[in-house]
């Protein structure tokens, strides 16, 4: 039986009052003070311990139980300042962090690339140099180079987490659908679960397949040949090109987006033939188990990777996703803002 939330020491020590915390707050009593998060950086899961990812979802559930309050806020993190540092547009998960930062009483900052001193040719580099001189505590980065955060995490004090960078990891968005098939299917060992969709181009997929199958989950990959990655099975996934194959017996079914802004060539015939062939349609839903759920990182192509029925359907959780992102946010900038450094 799972701990109540509201009883969680962990957060309560970061919720009730105003007293100054120390780094002893990281301590994670679900695994009896043993895990400590050590990392001012959360860049990406496949750096993750098992441990560590645990922790987190742990934190993120707790968390959770404050957005169902009257005020919305608690002090966790007063006194802290968190930029959002965007160089691809972004709505959800920008505001996602925007949001979970002021509910833990940060300041917030958002930074874009449109119209800041990047677009003059200031290296990315000294772009952060001068926000950390403001005092910024942690700094919140999508970039389109794969491979960025992990090179502004190694030059700067401040806290680097990674919202996105390149082709290579979200690691935000692969511990909220974590989170998410775990609130629902009470468990992620032993969970059949199956990512659709361009796998080539998604940070996504990347983050998912790292994040549970360190968990335990059973995962495969499905979409056309053009869009597996070259040795994808080394990561510990079944490989299926066949999608009405793919999506029978699963638990999970995450459709991704086609990634048209990433691609450099003609990986399939046209939007119309990919629907048809890949598409998560109601007749196709129909191959799959009653209890499936359906999940979506956003923004859905409606037509072409899922219809329009399957995504707003009883079995779509894809507004929970958003709900529970914003939890799993709180507990990343929690964990990596509050850390000893």
């Amino acid at each position: 039986m799972r701990e109540n939330p509201k009883r969680h020491p962990e957060v309560a020590a970061a919720t009730e009052g105003s007293q100054e915390r120390d780094s002893s707050a990281t301590v994670s009593p679900q695994n009896d003070g043993k895990v400590r998060w050590i990392r001012k950086d959360l860049l990406s899961l496949e750096e993750l311990s098992k441990e560590e990812i645990e922790l987190i979802l742990k934190t993120a559930e707790s968390f959770k139980e404050i957005s169902t309050r009257d005020v919305k806020k608690v002090p966790a993190l007063r006194g802290k300042t968190v930029a959002n540092l965007f160089f691809e547009p972004s709505t959800r998960t920008r505001t996602s962090f925007e949001v979970a930062a002021k509910r833990l009483s940060a300041d917030i900052i958002n930074f874009s690339s449109a119209g800041s001193s990047t677009s003059k040719g200031e290296s990315l580099t000294d772009t952060a140099k001068n926000i950390e001189a403001m005092n910024v505590d942690t700094i919140v980065m999508r970039h389109p180079s794969s491979g960025s955060a992990e090179y502004l995490a190694r030059s700067i004090r401040a806290g680097v987490i990674n919202a996105g960078d390149g082709i290579h990891e979200h690691p935000t968005q692969g511990l909220l659908d974590i989170f998410t098939m775990r609130e629902r299917k009470k468990k992620i060992e032993g969970l059949k679960v199956c990512l659709v969709g361009d796998i080539l181009h998604s940070r996504v997929a990347r983050s998912n397949i790292w994040g549970l199958t360190k968990l335990g989950a059973k995962v495969r990959v499905c979409g056309p040949p053009t869009l597996i990655p070259a040795k994808i099975e080394e990561l510990g996934v079944e490989v299926f090109y066949d999608v009405d194959e793919a999506v029978k017996d699963q638990d999970v079914l995450n459709i991704l987006r086609i990634q048209l802004e990433r691609q450099k060539g003609a990986f399939f015939p046209s939007i119309r033939e990919y629907a048809a062939e890949y598409g998560i349609s109601v007749e196709r839903m129909k191959k799959a188990k009653k209890d499936v759920i359906i999940m979506h990182p956003g923004p859905i192509n409606r037509g072409v990777e899922l219809a329009a029925e399957v995504a707003d359907g009883a079995q779509s959780v894809i507004l929970e996703q958003v709900t529970n992102g914003v939890a799993v946010r709180m507990a990343v900038l929690f964990h990596t803002t509050m850390v000893e450094r």
